[in-house]
């Protein structure tokens, strides 16, 4: 069963057709035939072989071809979140057998989160002889990073998917710009598209990421547009800050734990007669560490002298 992440990709180029081929011109340099529209085409590539052979998504460019109408190139679009070697025998079959169909130049795009998966990826695939196919491969690096809402707002699928493949490789602050271009892109799509395109940016933001989104929209004064878009960014604060508070409740249980230890401490050496100097009693208050601070109680005892629990400190 395909993951999520594979369908969160998938969906912006079923619901965007022309971005495979544009990332293809732009992005890899792809000369390709002159079109005039660009649909979806049907995955099934059966035909009358004994097997089943599904693609992720098939993209037909329509225009003119020997003075007449109909597909000039065709896509084969493929999500793929890591190696899967049968690939290497299916992708083949996808160019073969689109190209027979539709009478027209085929090619294999693979989109892809990794880089490590896209070199792979890339490899040429041996059919016997001097024949080959060369997968077109998307990786990170490929893929333009959208940091103005007028670029996310011409192609609001280029914006999310710049999100999804940059986003998680950036600090907190860049990936925050970039997800607000992405959501300023989006404000004309008060659609169930939209709403679910603020879910995938969103997604991507980690906590401090999303502290800092909220900040630029503040000082750059940015309000969201649409009810969706409130919502759901107000939603996916909301849960960035009960996590937060979660690990602040659990930050807090900790230092409590060795702000008790520390006093246990002290009390130890003291009804032991053990006098601490200055340098280890602030050596003693600097310490964090709960697990170190249980040793020096459990060694202060028995022994028999400061220094030989936590050291001069000279």
């Amino acid at each position: 069963m395909p993951s999520r992440s594979h369908e969160a990709l998938l969906l912006l180029f079923r619901n965007c057709p022309k971005l495979a081929p544009q990332l293809m011109r732009e992005s890899l340099g792809v000369k390709l035939p002159h079109h005039s529209s660009v649909r979806e085409q049907s995955v099934d590539f059966t035909e009358a072989l004994p097997t089943e052979y599904r693609a992720d998504l098939v993209i037909q460019l329509d225009g003119e071809l020997n003075s007449k109408q109909g597909p000039v190139a065709a896509l084969v679009v493929e999500i793929q979140l890591r190696r899967d070697p049968q690939k290497r025998f299916t992708w083949p079959v996808y160019v073969a057998t689109l190209r027979a169909r539709l009478k027209c130049e085929a090619h294999v795009l693979v989109v892809t989160p990794s880089e490590k998966v896209a070199a792979w990826c890339r490899k040429p695939i041996s059919l016997g002889g001097a024949s080959s196919v060369h997968p077109l491969v998307l990786g990170p690096n490929a893929i333009p990073v959208v940091q103005t809402p007028d670029a996310a707002r011409r192609t609001p699928e280029l914006g999310v998917l710049s999100v999804m493949a940059h986003a998680p490789r950036q600090d907190a602050e860049q990936s925050a710009r970039m997800a607000l271009a992405a959501l300023q892109g989006l404000a004309p799509l008060d659609t169930e598209r939209g709403r679910l395109y603020s879910d995938m940016v969103l997604s991507q933001l980690g906590i401090a990421a999303k502290a800092a989104l909220e900040e630029h929209m503040e000082t750059e004064g940015y309000e969201l547009q649409s009810d969706w878009a409130k919502g759901h960014y107000a939603r996916g604060v909301a849960e960035g800050v009960k996590r937060g508070q979660a690990e602040g409740v659990k930050r807090g249980r900790a230092e409590g734990i060795a702000e008790a230890r520390k006093k246990d401490l002290r009390n130890i050496f003291e009804a032991r007669g053990l006098p601490l100097s200055e340098t280890q009693r602030e050596r003693i208050l600097a310490c964090r560490d709960s697990d170190v601070l249980e040793q020096w109680i459990r060694a202060s005892v028995t022994a028999r002298s400061v220094d030989d629990v936590i050291g001069s400190g000279d």
